[in-house]
């Protein structure tokens, strides 16, 4: 059967009439972690979740100039809805917005959801996104895992409702404040999520609530959003996310009548699927542009350059060994790896210096890309446009190795398991070639690459169950802070899940992100920098492009750098529509 329902595929003619007219589906690689805002920071999620809810804010069209959605204006000192001293900003809500369950939208229903964005706060979530600017402060715990006292009373107090109006007080300047809402702190209706058993909005019932369990979460699987179009259903089994158009919504209604997420991991699968038409969009990663280049009936828009960091390696210096097989052993015993190897300056050296940067742009990325220089992408207040600090020298790589742990490291070897996402054959491809090289500097090194799907992926990453990991941060606001933050502060995403922290890089990434004078941001930054040179937590690998593989009967589709999902891949859906090629 699965023979025949293949050739089947291959049969369907390439230039045949436009199939599901009022269907959209989009085939990516990684099935979603969660559909609760509070909890997502995965572009899988984000895509759903930025389709069904809306936030205050948004952008016009692909350039990154704020436009207001659930606000009717963007605040500013020239409309009256910014204080003179920078920190109260006021925004009016819209009238007339109905939740897809009936629900009007208040006031109070954006306050509830601001609050609870910043309050719930899971470890390692989007939560500090607003907890920074609004009080202060990157995490609603102390260093025991504890709640803070009065931290509930601070955001209450700096949150208000005032008639038709949320007003918010921030702690302290903060120049990419307004920037989050167009992608954070989606507008939930506060009854219906009580009513799901969610967080009651008070200060008695908030430590029960926070830092909750991703599968306790009451709207873990459900949603009811303003958006152009409702959960129909969430299927697991074949990862698959179907959305029903709002034909309510207070905007024009969508085009499109329904549309499809799925997560198929084989590109040879997804690539089938376009070319017969059975998927309008798939994910499809530089090493497999010339696959797609020539599709009959397909287009491909190329060279398109997203507001994200460079690929990096982050290593984690304090690895969970709890039932942990990445690690082997255990042991500094030629059989695995001690949780703390990574804390050795000269073990992240070595592996900086065999990795081949070079090799990896020209032979799996087509050449589209070049070695990254800097944390801080083009583009933004921060880039150092200056040459790599490392690149690929086998002698340099032995060097350190050999001074690894007093002699250690060389003398008896070590063994370690790198997981690889399934369905992205380049970073598999990459991850061998990472093994490859080290383990020809030691016969006594053995590197092991297993792949795995998408969710447990982010559950290691999450339980710091990896060794080693390769990544890349897609920008939640268009600011140098969206990088430098989640990759280098102690209580952000990253450092959290490698149990890293710099005082100092601490320090001036709070201060950097109060500064309005461009030229003082760029002499912190720059100094920034120094010091991860120096420290070498994360490695940046290359900076490349990416491009968007459609049925040419698509239309409609515009390039948003910072669309809340994995661009070009994702999509604004309620632009699109599907018509015969002209």
């Amino acid at each position: 059967m699965r023979n025949f329902a293949l050739a089947l595929l291959l049969a369907a003619p390439a230039s045949a009439a436009v199939k599901n007219p009022e269907t959209f589906t989009h085939l990516t690689v990684s099935d979603l972690e969660t559909l609760d805002p509070v909890w997502a920071y995965d572009t899988a999620s984000h895509d759903i979740i930025g389709t069904v809810y809306e936030y205050l804010l948004t952008y016009k069209g692909s350039t990154l100039e704020l436009a207001p959605r659930l606000a009717t204006k963007v605040p500013s000192h020239g409309n009256g809805l910014v204080s003179k001293d920078g920190l109260t900003y006021t925004f009016a809500i819209r009238k007339g917005v109905k939740f897809h369950e009936g629900q009007p939208l208040t006031p109070e229903d954006v306050r509830y959801s601001i609050l609870r964005f910043m309050l719930i706060d899971r470890t390692g979530g989007p939560s500090s996104l607003m907890l920074e600017p609004i009080l202060g402060i990157t995490s609603t715990r102390d260093s025991k895992g504890n709640l803070l006292p009065g931290v509930f009373k601070q955001a209450d107090a700096a949150v208000r409702v005032q008639s038709d109006n949320v007003v918010v007080r921030l702690k302290k300047p903060y120049a990419p404040f307004l920037s989050i809402f167009a992608s954070f702190g989606a507008v939930l209706s506060k009854p219906w999520c009580v009513a799901q058993g969610d967080w009651d909005g008070t200060e008695a019932t908030l430590a029960a609530h926070n830092n909750p369990d991703r599968h306790n979460l009451p709207l873990n699987e459900r949603m009811n959003g303003t958006g152009p179009f409702k959960l129909e259903r969430w299927d697991k089994k074949i990862k698959q996310v179907t959305m029903i158009r709002n034909d309510a919504y207070w905007r024009t209604p969508a085009k499109l009548k329904r549309v499809i997420i799925k997560a198929v991991e084989e590109f040879a699968t997804r690539k089938l699927m376009l070319q017969a038409g059975d998927a309008d969009s798939i994910v499809s990663q530089l090493m497999t542009l010339p696959q797609v280049q020539h599709i009959e009936g397909v287009e491909v828009i190329e060279r398109l350059h997203k507001l994200e960091s460079a690929e990096f390696l982050a290593f984690n210096f304090a690895i969970n060994p709890a039932g942990n097989t990445n690690i082997g052993s255990g042991k500094l015993d030629g059989n695995g790896i001690p949780p703390n190897f990574f804390t050795d300056k000269d073990v992240r050296k070595g592996i900086a210096f065999a990795l081949d940067y070079e090799g990896y742009i020209r032979e799996l990325m087509h050449g589209g890309g070049e070695p990254a220089s800097g944390v801080i992408p083009k583009g933004l207040v921060g880039y150092w446009n200056r040459p790599p600090i490392f690149r690929l020298d086998p002698e340099k790589a032995k060097e350190h190795f050999k001074k690894a742990w007093g002699g250690q490291v060389w003398e008896k070897g070590f063994e370690m398991t790198i997981v690889a996402v399934e369905g992205q054959p380049g970073y598999l491809a990459h991850l061998n070639m990472v093994r490859k090289n080290i383990e020809a500097l030691n016969p006594k090194f053995k590197v092991n690459v297993r792949p795995m799907q998408w969710s447990t992926f982010l559950e290691q990453s999450q339980n710091r169950k990896m060794p080693i990991f390769f990544a890349n941060w897609a920008a939640d606001y268009p600011d140098a802070h969206n990088f430098v933050f989640p990759y280098l502060h102690s209580g952000a995403y990253f450092p959290t899940k490698q149990g890293y922290s710099n005082a100092e890089i601490d320090k001036l990434i709070d201060e950097a992100v109060t500064i309005y004078d461009v030229k003082k941001r760029e002499r912190l930054y720059r100094r920034l920098q120094l010091l991860v040179d120096e420290d070498i937590s994360i490695v940046p690998l290359d900076d490349g492009f990416r491009y968007r593989t459609q049925r040419k009967w698509v239309k409609g589709w515009v390039f948003n750098p910072i669309w809340p999902a994995d661009t070009p891949y994702g999509s604004e859906y309620y632009l699109l529509s599907k018509e015969e090629p002209s």
